[in-house]
């Protein structure tokens, strides 16, 4: 399932994810969550490429996982389809087992605050 979440980058460093299950004839029940760093995301977004220039795929942050993120594995921040864009693999905390698989990408909205 895919959702759309619109950050204001002046406010937020660190977004909590929080995951439910789905039930159909009773709440939705907590199943963990993950905070997600974006700083890094927001570093790369400073750099100010040039999109003439940059290829695709090119890495320009790597993150590794650590006990200060919910990092699975190393994440990195590349550039892709003409985007700034960042796949990470998240472990749930408070929950016996389970990840969350997001993938971020920069998108520019008119009249917006820009960086």
């Amino acid at each position: 399932m895919n959702h759309v979440l619109i950050l204001d980058t002046c406010i937020h460093v660190y977004v909590l994810q929080m995951v439910y299950d789905h039930d159909t004839f009773s709440r939705d029940d907590e199943m963990g969550d993950a905070d997600i760093d974006i700083q890094p995301f927001l570093e790369a977004h400073k750099i100010h490429l040039d999109p003439h220039t940059v290829t695709n795929g090119t890495i320009l942050k790597r993150v590794e996982p650590s006990e200060a993120n919910c990092l699975s594995e190393e994440s990195c921040v590349t550039w892709k389809d003409g985007m700034i864009s960042q796949n990470m693999l998240l472990k749930l905390r408070n929950a016996e087992s389970g990840e969350i698989e997001l993938e971020l990408h920069w998108i520019d909205l008119p009249g917006a605050h820009h960086l």
